[in-house]
């Protein structure tokens, strides 16, 4: 459901599932911490729960888009088979997934809930807020006097207890002694899981044992869709959303494979040549795949793999590379200065993996790493791209290069996860307010701390588009809790030494002490595949420059199987209508290529 809330003095309009209400007075309003869905009155009536949204801007149908169609095609022939690859992948979805989409809606749409149409004029001018007292007979119209006076009232039941009482994330993980009780819960029906075993699969008893001792019970659907392809040698377009499971439906074929050829004597760990390299665009995503290797490698499955990114002792990796290498992982410029140098060999190459492969093209050293792949390698070599978004010119440039790809498209590709929440609020302020870059950024900081006070979570990361922004933000949370007592606020941006980077980092991997709520104030950085654990909020404080970036910032809560979270997208002028355009695209799975860019509504 998306909801919009207007930071200004003027009356506020309210949308609720494709209708709208409105009111332009109503007292005592409390939302409850599910952020935005519920409020909840006087504590000493029963209150009657609904979903609100205030807009500034004008409202538009959720069904708009469904006649709008795509303003420009693809270009070619080629991109129809995206499109096809899309509707099947999530067609088939759909078909195991009817019985719990009527469950959710049962639940969605509280059954005591006024229904309002859409159609009815004097419906659309003024919002009847009816509370329920113990009488029922007697009903109670309030109004809301102006959006200041929400935004007041963001605090939820939970969040009147103040700071003391930080709400935890949702359990995101399994215990051991809950596996049987969890597989039978999720069992056909669930969004994430394929309907394969890892043993239907094809996975060896020792994969399969060390996926148990992880407590990975089924493989999602981008996982069993790969397996086969991937085992077989065949090199392919890997795709599908945020938090789907995409870094082991590469690893688990790769690493069975690895083993079966020491098995039968086709291959051996060498020196300085690796069989396997991963290209990641930046160090932190590559140390999180070298996690996954070493949980994998911890039981069962022996193999040996290394990190190669800038910022660490050059003498450590080179060191490493004369030990026997089965993985490397490495970001492009390492990995060109190893080639140049002479400190590595692909001649022993078996498959080169390019994870997050639209973000490793903005890397000047990603075309140079490419063609000495292309070059250097053997003939034979899988070539694995891995994405979670596949944009047109990238899908273009990859099967030009590489025609004999086969492009596997997970069921929730261009769509966010089934558990997110998406909130706007528009900060552009009164119309008769002066429209500059600094009161915008006042309005979304004063917006950001009244969340962050009223609705207090453990873990919420906040988006910027500058270093410049971001550690404005960042000086704006300390001095709301200049003690700390509170808050953890972590900076995450090119612009603090690698070290700080990954110390803060794995600060924010861990949970923290019982009510502290930890802020990750971060560039695009922190979007580009990192997976974050039980993370609660997303906050877009600045819009993404480019639409695709939207869907890899979000990606960051809602996570995996169970995973739920809300993002906060703050909007300024024109980018209501292009942030509601992304989102509804997002739910049709519609590709974003042709949605332009921030700066090309602005100009």
């Amino acid at each position: 459901m998306l909801e919009t809330l207007s930071l200004s003095n003027a009356s506020v309009s309210l949308l609720s599932g494709g209708r709208r209400i409105t009111s332009p007075e109503f007292q005592g309003l409390q939302l409850s911490s599910n952020s935005f869905q519920s409020p909840s009155l006087s504590s000493k009536s029963s209150c009657l729960r609904a979903r609100i949204v205030c807009d500034a801007a004008q409202q538009i149908s959720l069904d708009e888009g469904q006649n709008r169609g795509v303003s420009r095609s693809f270009g070619r022939l080629k991109a129809k088979r995206v499109r096809d690859l899309v509707r099947e992948s999530h067609k088939k979805k759909k078909q195991d997934s009817n019985l719990e989409n009527d469950e959710q809606k049962a639940k969605i749409t509280p059954p005591d809930l006024p229904i309002v149409s859409r159609d009815e004029p004097n419906l659309l001018d003024e919002l009847v807020v009816v509370r329920h007292q113990k009488d029922a007979s007697k009903n109670i119209h309030s109004r809301i006097p102006s959006a200041r006076q929400y935004v007041s009232s963001i605090a939820s039941a939970a969040s009147s207890k103040g700071w003391g009482h930080v709400e935890p994330s949702d359990g995101y993980g399994y215990k051991v002694d809950d596996i049987s009780k969890k597989l039978k819960k999720l069992n056909m029906k669930s969004d994430f899981f394929s309907r394969k075993s890892f043993e239907e699969l094809g996975c060896s008893d020792y994969i399969i044992e060390s996926l148990r001792n992880q407590n990975y019970i089924r493989p999602s659907h981008i996982q069993a869709m790969s397996f086969t392809p991937v085992i077989r040698g065949k090199s392919c377009i890997i795709a599908d959303q945020s938090g789907s499971g995409k870094t082991l439906s590469y690893l688990l074929p790769l690493v069975q494979r690895l083993r079966q050829d020491e098995l039968e004597g086709l291959g051996q760990p060498v020196s300085q040549s690796p069989r396997v390299v991963i290209l990641v665009p930046t160090a932190e995503l590559a140390s999180q795949v070298l996690s996954n290797c070493r949980s994998l490698s911890k039981v069962g499955v022996p193999f040996r793999s290394m990190v190669a990114t800038g910022g660490f002792r050059q003498r450590t990796q080179l060191e490493n590379l004369k030990q026997e290498l089965d993985v490397l992982i490495a970001t492009p410029g390492r990995f060109m200065f190893l080639v140049k140098e002479g400190f590595l060999q692909l001649t022993n190459l078996k498959c080169a993996v390019l994870d997050e492969v639209d973000i490793l093209f903005n890397d000047e050293d990603f075309e140079l790493a490419l063609q000495s792949l292309v070059n250097s390698a053997p003939v034979t070599m899988q070539y694995l791209f891995v994405t979670a978004t596949l944009p047109v010119e990238i899908y273009n440039k990859l099967v030009e290069t590489f025609p004999d790809c086969e492009v596997i498209m997970g069921p929730g590709m261009h769509r966010t996860s089934t558990g997110l929440e998406e909130i706007l609020i528009d900060c552009s302020g009164d119309d008769n307010s002066e429209k500059t870059p600094d009161t915008a950024f006042l309005n979304k900081k004063n917006a950001l701390l009244r969340l962050v006070e009223e609705s207090p979570v453990t873990k919420t990361i906040v988006f910027c588009n500058k270093i410049e922004t971001c550690r404005k933000v960042e000086n704006a949370l300390k001095r709301f809790d200049r003690k700390g007592i509170c808050t953890r606020v972590l900076p995450f941006h090119s612009a603090l030494e690698q070290e700080s980077r990954l110390t803060n980092i794995k600060e924010f991997h861990s949970f923290p002490a019982k009510n502290i709520s930890m802020f990750l104030v971060c560039t695009d950085r922190a979007s580009r595949g990192i997976d974050f654990a039980g993370v609660d909020h997303v906050v877009l404080f600045d819009f993404p420059r480019d639409p695709s970036e939207y869907v890899r910032r979000v990606g960051r809560t809602a996570r995996g199987a169970e995973g739920k979270g809300k993002a906060f997208i703050f909007v300024v002028g024109k980018q209501v209508s292009l942030a509601r355009r992304i989102i509804e695209r997002n739910r049709k799975g519609h590709p974003l290529h042709d949605v332009p860019s921030t700066y090309e509504m602005m100009s």
